[in-house]
């Protein structure tokens, strides 16, 4: 196909729970119209959807219930930090569970 060649969308989800992982875990992944279902659930849950087509081309190497690799931690940490900023309980949750 040409260099303009359609990806289909993507979406994943990522769940994070410092009190029984030591790193997120992938909770759910798809395509096309698996992939709008999952952003669909996020949006009408109030989970924040956040655009990034290169993590989601990363995580789309794992396996659901797969924790992320090494080389995913700083983008998936950038994430963590935005959805942060947007959900303040969001990261009173994440320094309780750290013991903070």
């Amino acid at each position: 196909m040409a260099n303009g060649e359609n990806r289909k969308f993507q979406a994943a989800a990522l769940s994070y729970d410092p009190g029984e992982n030591d790193v997120p875990i992938l909770s759910a992944f798809g395509e096309g119209h698996l992939a709008q279902k999952i952003v669909e659930v996020a949006k009408e849950s109030g989970v924040p959807v956040i655009p990034e087509p290169g993590l989601t081309g990363m995580l789309s190497r794992l396996s659901v219930g797969d924790e992320i690799a090494p080389e995913m931690y700083d983008a998936v940490a950038k994430v963590l930090a935005f959805v942060s900023e947007m959900d303040r309980t969001y990261g009173e949750k994440v320094k309780k569970g750290m013991g903070t």
